[in-house]
Parts: structure tokens; sequence; C-alpha cells
């Protein structure tokens, strides 16, 4: 039975973003998994890394900060991990920034000879209300794919866009045929990720 830790980042329980999450932790259960939603603006995550996160940065044993800690015991305990985002300003929200700097942190996510994540999967799916770009596909996936989860040692990552999520342009009696395009573009991507390849 497949563990997933499921990262939510959007402000509004009925965005697009939001829907996508939820079909995703549904289809995943579907399938057997067992799915730990981790709503980062739900559950009132602080984004600000302060001393408390890291008293000791050089050590990589440190005691990190009672709610880092147990973000940490969530990424351990899942098989893969599934961040679904809104892209804005050619960067994912701050909220997720923020927990990627505050819980994936040295001698948890990296500074290790033997990597604590080698094991797992990861999928980053983010939403973006324009059309395909590739500087902004470039940019993202060098940034979360090679700068997170390949320097943390993520064993298999898969990096997907979601594009054309603005709908305040689309006709309304459209709308619906391109959210069902949405999520059949997202649930492909989790579908995917089992399938991806490991990192040498």
């Amino acid at each position: 039975m497949s563990r997933t830790l499921l990262v939510l980042a959007h402000p509004r329980s009925d965005s697009l973003t939001a829907q996508v999450a939820d079909r995703a932790r549904r289809l995943l259960e579907a399938a057997g998994g067992t799915v730990d939603l981790l709503d980062l603006y739900a559950e009132g995550f602080d984004p600000l890394l302060t001393p408390a996160d890291e008293p000791d940065w050089t050590n990589r044993e440190k005691e990190y900060s009672p709610e880092v800690r147990a973000h940490m015991g969530r990424i351990e305990a899942a098989d893969e991990v599934i961040v679904v985002f809104p892209v804005w300003w050619f960067a994912p929200p701050a909220v997720l920034k923020g927990w990627i700097d505050r819980v994936w942190n040295y001698g948890f996510a990296y500074g290790r000879s033997k990597p604590r994540l080698a094991g797992k999967r990861m999928l980053w799916l983010a939403l973006a209300g324009g059309a395909g770009a590739s500087a902004l596909t470039e940019a993202l996936e060098l940034q979360l794919k090679t700068g997170v989860s390949e320097f943390c040692g993520v064993g298999r990552v898969e990096f997907r866009f979601l594009y054309g999520t603005e709908f305040s342009g689309v006709p309304r009696e459209l709308r619906a045929d391109r959210a069902r395009e949405v999520f059949a573009g997202a649930e492909a991507a989790v579908g995917s990720l089992r399938e991806a390849p490991a990192l040498i």
C-alpha cells in the first residue's frame, strides 16, 4: 500500500488548484493508497524560517523546532510526496517556499552521504494561468526538481505543468470542458509518478 504526502499550497478551498489536489487524493485512495493531506494554508503553516528551526545550523544532528520536526515526520512516513500549487510571478507561493526553507533543512533533507529521501518518489504539479511557456517551465523545473528534489537525493522525480488554468477569459459554456482537460492532465501526472525513472 502506497503512502502519499499530498501538499496543497493555495489559500482558497474552492480554487482549481484545490480541486486538482482533491481529485488526486481520491484517485490515490481509490487505488488502495493512504493519503496525508497537508494543506499549508488550512493548517496555518508559518513560512518564516527562524533560528529556533535550526538552532545550530552547522550541526546536522541538531534538534529542530517541534513544528518542523512534525513536518519532517510526515515526509519520512510517506513513500511519495506530491505538491500541488499555483504559479505566481514565475514562482511557487511564498508558503510553499517557506515550507521548503523550514522543513527541507540541513541534516534532514540534505547534508548526509546517504540521503534520507533517496527511496521516495516526488511529483511537482504546477498550475499556470497562461499558455505554455518554455522559459517558465525551465525556470521552475530547475528550481524545484533539480534544486530541491534532486539536490536532496529523492529517487524518482516528476515535474508537470498544467497550463491554461485561468478561466476568466473562457466563455462560461466552455469552462467545464476546460476544467475536465486540466483534471485529466493532473490525473495522468499522478499516474505517471510510479513510472518515472529512478535517478542514478
